[in-house]
């Protein structure tokens, strides 16, 4: 029996060109799989054909939206993962669930080996690769355009000689991964640090700088998880969707960056998540007036390294998998409402509400009626500053 090989597949040029090279390579059977993790453009249907016109044996294609929402955007969310402090994880938080799904066909149609279309210099690369050594360390991987020095010239003069339907007329000056929780564009003109952005690079947001009425929004929240936009109730597919449409309206979410890759070289990325950075505002807000002082300043240090290991590849690892019920465990009273406005490509949060609320209105004002117990202050500093006083006084003796 041949070889079977597993493959990641969007259904663009070069994991299209994959099929036909893999089976000549290796003489192997491919089986494509393809992932909707709500990217938009071309229905999964017409991609599933594609496949097996390419000369794919199995072509399978998976709905995950739901599935990428609630595994992954949410935790996401719940542990305000913003690598660098700036990127909110877009095609990191992709790639474990599609080597989910990978890992699921090898098993169902007895593949031995898995194929993707990433490069050797980047990301990627190492998260499909890592993810799939935890779910299943018996399959090997092939990569044609790293292994193969496949390039974009190589893969449309292979696909017009076996006669391969696709359309290779146009391409983009970009390299462009998007999905539910935000969009990422590269190389062209971007490459060159010093050129701004222009709007043609841009989807999921409309111009900031363009005059529009702000949008006001009510998020509500239940243990850290979004549940409700301005008191309805929706999935969270549905509501990062609407938060996408909304916040995007108004230019929130655009991010300009330099970044470190996990490969060790610096890269320039222009990011859009609308959606994303919305919610991680609220949520953080909310997490401000729920969570106790030495929990919330602990669970930042938490949050940083959550969001650096999901950018390294390590969804799966026993570190994130231990931080995880940390993260759980820290939502328990992250349950109320955030108002915010939309406008001018900021998200500003305006109100805040919880019955889990840890501002006691009553000890923090300064007018009549104020509870708090000022004459307590003098003593609790005087001990608080005892060990530098003494500090000092043994520094003084010193000289």
């Amino acid at each position: 029996m041949s070889d079977r090989v597993v493959l990641a597949y969007s259904g663009g040029l070069d994991t299209s060109v994959a099929i036909p090279f893999l089976a000549e390579k290796m003489g192997a059977e491919v089986v494509a799989v393809a992932v909707d993790v709500g990217q938009g453009g071309e229905e999964m249907d017409v991609i599933r054909r594609r496949a097996l016109d390419c000369g794919a044996v199995e072509s399978v294609v998976v709905d995950a939206r739901a599935e990428f929402a609630d595994d992954f955007c949410v935790p996401a969310l719940q542990a305000n993962a913003l690598y660098m402090d700036r990127y909110p994880l877009v095609s990191a938080l992709s790639r474990p669930l599609i080597v989910r799904h990978l890992a699921a066909a090898a098993k169902e149609f007895g593949g031995t080996h898995v194929s993707h279309g990433c490069t050797g210099k980047g990301n990627d690369q190492v998260r499909f690769e890592a993810g799939l050594a935890a779910l299943n360390p018996t399959l090997k991987v092939v990569a044609p355009a790293r292994d193969h020095a496949w390039t974009r010239d190589k893969a449309i003069a292979f696909a017009a000689e076996k006669g391969l339907p696709i359309d290779v007329s146009k391409k983009s000056p970009y390299s462009i991964d998007q999905n539910l929780w935000g969009r990422a564009v590269e190389t062209g003109f971007l490459e060159d640090i010093w050129n701004g952005p222009v709007e043609d690079v841009y989807s999921y947001t409309a111009d900031p700088s363009q005059p529009r009425e702000p949008d006001e929004v009510v998020v509500t929240f239940a243990r850290g998880v979004p549940v409700a936009l301005d008191g309805r109730s929706l999935p969270a597919f549905q509501l990062i969707s609407e938060l996408n449409r909304r916040a995007g309206a108004q230019g929130v979410g655009r991010l300009d960056m330099v970044e470190d890759r996990l490969v060790g070289i610096k890269s320039r990325e222009v990011y859009e998540a609308p959606g994303a950075i919305a919610l991680i505002t609220a949520h953080m807000e909310l997490e401000n007036v729920t969570v106790e002082r030495d929990l919330a300043r602990f669970k930042r240090g938490v949050d940083r390294r959550w969001g650096e290991l999901v950018y390294d590849g390590l969804w799966f690892s026993p570190l994130k998998k231990a931080l995880d019920v940390f993260v759980a465990e820290a939502q328990r009273h992250v349950s109320g409402d955030i108002r915010m406005t939309l406008h001018g490509g900021r998200a500003v949060v305006t109100g805040r509400r919880s019955d889990a609320s840890l501002y006691d209105f009553n000890l923090a004002t300064y007018d009549t009626g104020d509870t708090f117990d000022q004459s307590l202050a003098k003593g609790f500093v005087e001990l608080w500053s005892l060990p530098a006083r003494i500090a000092a006084s043994r520094d003084a003796r010193q000289g």
